[in-house]
């Protein structure tokens, strides 16, 4: 089978290709034209996406697919049948992402932050009357939020918002200001009352900050949450606003479900393992710390250099051990991931103070992945 790939990093995903099937008349879009508005910016969390750059790979889609090929797919969703139809499909999600782009930069350049654009910017009718442009998924709303977030970052240039307080004392003093919990709580029904769900929730989420055992206004704003996640169209909205209201009535769940397995851990590189625990090195604790130590792997031909010092954990690689390290282990790939996972050293060859990794790992902290997201 033939394939032809057309490469488009910055789209979807940094390394996101295309790809056509020129003896099947056929061509896989990935995600970069589904059957609906696509994130720029993820509200789970991710680097923002380039809007630019999609609408330009796009519009090189319609120039190397026009013709070939009979029907499209992509890695979600249902087919796009007859070449025409394609065309027309493409063209319509380029102009979509390149609508989104252009206009906020344009209302950037009028002196707009991105909360300002994102109440403003409309689609035209020709896009916005396609089922495909919907923002079933990604919405017009958190898109143009991430497109201003890419060229400008968090701050909108008002110097209000520089040194604000985090959301907890924040919270404390608004409650005070509006006369205390009690009043804040009625202020928030009749916004409520008067159809501003959207503030009502404001106010009342300052309440929940300022005192998360006000069962009223918890109770409050866990049916607003419900009546504006079952009005939205956006389904990650919904999502977000279901999930709140759980928090609220229920607290915190731990997930069943594991974001690892061994398989995903034996194809990370040694690198990318030294890297996930260096971003779990508790700064404070470790400011103090110094040490140095060899991770040598016989099979891959390498030796890992770590330094723990000024609470950072740095490293470098070659061939060679290095005869300063205070300790040497000597393993296998899955000794270390063993290791990693608190299994101690087992079979693993030490040379030197072991102790050191010990000291290493009892900087390390244990992310919780069920952390609170609408209580304090």
């Amino acid at each position: 089978m033939r394939f032809e790939f057309q490469m488009t990093p910055g789209t979807e995903a940094p390394a996101e290709m295309n790809f056509v099937l020129p003896d099947l008349r056929a061509v896989c879009m990935a995600e970069n034209a589904t059957h609906t508005m696509h994130n720029i910016i993820t509200l789970r969390g991710a680097q923002v996406r380039d809007a630019r750059q999609w609408a330009r790979y796009l519009d090189e889609s319609v120039v190397l697919f026009d013709g070939r090929v009979d029907v499209a797919f992509a890695s979600h969703h249902w087919p796009t049948w007859g070449g025409d139809t394609i065309v027309e499909l493409l063209e319509q999600q380029r102009d979509l992402y390149a609508y989104m782009h252009d206009q906020t930069l344009r209302m950037i350049n009028a002196g707009m932050t991105g909360r300002e654009i994102a109440e403003e910017i409309e689609l035209p009718p020709a896009l916005a009357g396609v089922w495909a442009n919907r923002g079933y998924y990604g919405s017009l709303s958190h898109n143009v939020k991430g497109i201003y977030q890419r060229y400008m970052g968090w701050f909108d240039g008002n110097p209000a918002h520089l040194w604000e307080h985090p959301p907890v004392e924040e919270a404390k003093r608004y409650v005070k200001a509006m006369g205390g919990r009690t009043a804040t709580v009625a202020k928030a029904k009749a916004f409520a009352r008067s159809g501003d769900l959207r503030f009502a929730v404001t106010l009342l989420n300052h309440v929940v900050f300022a005192d998360p055992g006000h069962k009223a206004a918890k109770a409050e704003l866990a049916e607003l949450y419900v009546k504006l996640g079952q009005a939205s169209e956006n389904a990650v909205w919904r999502n977000f606003y279901l999930v709140g209201a759980q928090e609220l009535r229920e607290g915190v769940r731990d997930s069943p479900t594991s974001v690892t397995s061994a398989d995903m851990l034996m194809a990370l590189s040694v690198d990318q393992l030294i890297d996930s625990v260096a971003v779990r090195i508790n700064g404070p604790r470790a400011w103090e710390l110094k040490l140095r130590m060899d991770w040598s792997l016989p099979a891959l031909g390498k030796v890992w250099h770590l330094t723990l010092r000024n609470g950072v954990l740095t490293y470098r690689s070659d061939t060679e051990k290095n005869p300063g390290a205070g300790v040497t282990l000597t393993m296998t790939k899955p000794q270390l991931l063993a290791m990693l996972g608190g299994k101690g050293l087992g079979d693993i060859k030490v040379e030197g103070d072991a102790s050191l990794l010990s000291d290493l790992l009892g900087v390390v902290d244990k992310p919780d992945p069920a952390f609170a997201i609408v209580t304090p």
